[in-house]
């Protein structure tokens, strides 16, 4: 078996030191970003027999492993793009939904993963698209796609468009478009709901909006959203899974499903649910704690 690992640049040298004893114990083929393999040497000290390093996006393993936080597993999704390689997340970070198998829990993982006990979920992305393809980069982002303002303390209008049907004017700070993924993620902080995985729908929620009409609204996934954007300073920001552009004002922006999805392996015994109860704390008093 051969297995990737891409990590953060904040790791546990135990933590590490544990996954690798695994992997070995395993016969597993090692390959490491790049950039991972020179943190590991020259921070941590750590060397291994490994089979190769990733130095661009071109690599063919049958899975991809993350050590950090979400944010190292958005970042690792965009290198695997469209090829259809399974990625696990291993938790070395705080809350982590996509991340999320812990320290203690890397022997019953790995032993699954070895014996075919897992699952896979196909996650829905978001494509971007503009007039003269300028934005720079994978224009793809498995949790949203954000608009925001830039260098101003003024609001920005945002005019949304569902299958070129005139939705409203958004006057707020920012809007926001989340997959079910990133429902959790910074749609949630703005007040959009959580969404199961697995749903066919996406969210539009404004950040910090003037109105207290503008609410979150839940859209089938099959829509193609059309963002024209005003700004007083002429630009904004944005972004796609934290991967921003700046761009000018009267930039035509649409949104809409990937032809692809990103393949996530989970436990079987780790669902969607239970990580909400973990995560989030529900039923949890914390005067008993």
């Amino acid at each position: 078996m051969k297995i990737a690992i891409f990590g953060s640049k904040h790791q546990k040298k135990e933590q590490v030191e544990k996954l690798f004893g695994i992997l070995n114990d395993n016969n597993v083929g090692i390959y490491l970003q790049e950039k991972f393999y020179y943190y590991l040497r020259d921070c941590l000290h750590l060397q291994y027999d490994i089979a190769g390093i990733i130095k661009n996006d071109e690599f063919d393993v049958d899975l991809v492993v993350t050590i950090g936080g979400d944010g190292t597993f958005l970042r690792t999704a965009s290198v695997i793009g469209k090829k259809n390689i399974p990625i696990l997340g291993i938790n070395a970070g705080r809350l982590g939904f996509l991340a999320d198998v812990g320290e203690e829990d890397l022997e019953a993982t790995f032993e699954d993963v070895f014996s075919g006990n897992y699952r896979i979920e196909h996650r829905s992305q978001l494509h971007l698209t503009t007039e003269h393809k300028i934005y720079h980069g994978f224009n793809y982002a498995l949790n949203e796609v954000a608009i925001m303002k830039q260098d101003t303390a003024s609001m920005i209008t945002v005019h949304a468009y569902i299958n070129d049907e005139y939705l409203t004017s958004y006057e707020a700070d920012g809007l926001v478009m989340a997959t079910p993924t990133g429902s959790t993620a910074y749609s949630l902080s703005v007040g959009g709901p959580i969404i199961a995985p697995d749903a066919c729908n996406f969210v539009i929620a404004a950040i910090a909006p003037h109105s207290l009409g503008d609410r979150p609204l839940v859209i089938t996934d099959d829509s193609i959203i059309t963002f024209d954007v005003e700004s007083r300073n002429n630009s904004f920001l944005i972004s796609l899974d934290g991967r921003s552009n700046v761009f000018q004002a009267g930039t035509k922006l649409t949104v809409k499903k990937a032809d692809f999805t990103l393949q996530v392996l989970k436990r079987k015994d780790n669902t969607f649910y239970k990580t909400l109860r973990n995560k989030l704390m529900w039923g949890v008093d914390p005067r008993q704690s």
